[in-house]
């Protein structure tokens, strides 16, 4: 157990025996042979108690409780019985019958002062503070509460700092998030007409790349002596295929006069030399 239900439960007890004292000093000359019968319930109850018997002494507060529904006492010792056994919510609802049935200032800060115990086990720091501040309104002087009253308010404010630092912290976050979010649906969104345009330019640019390149090996090709075309004086020699058919045609005249002078020579008749005189 914290160190905050330790001292929870030490108040606790204390304002037990005090405000038993109360009641039997404002009721003693008038009880009755009933009040006689809870406040022995109520005494066993107390006895029970401070032995930390408490699912006995719970009983005989209930008993107590059915001869008197509205005692104060009973209300308030059975409060503090259930919050020990850990039954905050019931413990929580016999506190608050304690101060619709309080008589006295003394009765209902006892009570009040309880319930701000409930909601600090519970770190309801906002309505501790607010029930602590109402309990010291019935008795101002009373030290446990004040002390209860700042230890609430302080730590109040811790938890409220510590949300809006984490609020920050989640706005800062949110924030990365939403434009990590965007930059992806920028990317994610990109129009097939731009990817188009896109291709568009790396071909583009690869066109002229090309024709860049063919320019530059025409220009090398220019430079090169072999390349260059041959001058006009070199064209003017070039036979055109009639000027080649004439000149076959001449050859051919030619060579049939050539032939025929030497058929003719083979036609005349050859003279025979004289015998060689012996």
């Amino acid at each position: 157990m914290d160190q905050i239900s330790k001292f929870i439960q030490r108040q606790m007890r204390q304002l037990i025996f005090t405000l038993c004292y109360l009641f039997l000093m404002l009721d003693g000359h008038s009880q009755t042979k009933e009040t006689k019968v809870e406040d022995n319930l109520i005494f066993e109850g107390n006895e029970l108690h401070k032995s930390q018997t408490y699912a006995q002494a719970e009983k005989k507060y209930r008993e107590a409780l059915a001869h008197t529904p509205k005692n104060t006492i009973a209300q308030h010792n059975l409060g503090n019985t259930l919050f020990n056994e850990s039954y905050f919510g019931e413990a929580f609802n016999a506190y608050k019958s304690a101060t619709m049935n309080a008589k006295t200032k003394a009765e209902k800060h006892s009570a009040l002062h309880n319930m701000g115990n409930v909601f600090m086990n519970q770190k309801d720091y906002a309505k501790a503070v607010e029930t602590y501040k109402e309990a010291l309104r019935n008795n101002p002087n009373d030290d446990q509460t004040r002390y209860n009253y700042a230890l609430a308010k302080e730590l109040l404010e811790k938890e409220q700092q510590n949300q809006d630092q984490n609020k920050d912290q989640d706005n800062k976050n949110k924030q990365n998030q939403d434009q990590q979010n965007s930059d992806n649906k920028d990317n994610e969104n990109q129009s097939p007409k731009d990817e188009g345009e896109d291709q568009k330019d790396q071909d583009q640019s690869g066109d002229d790349e090309q024709n860049k390149d063919q320019s530059e090996e025409q220009s090398d090709k220019n430079k090169d002596p072999q390349n260059q075309p041959q001058n006009s004086k070199k064209q003017s020699t070039k036979l055109s295929p009639q000027q080649i058919k004439n000149l076959l045609e001449a050859m051919n005249n030619e060579e049939k006069k050539v032939q025929d002078k030497v058929n003719a020579k083979k036609a005349k008749p050859i003279k025979s030399k004289s015998k060689k005189d012996w």
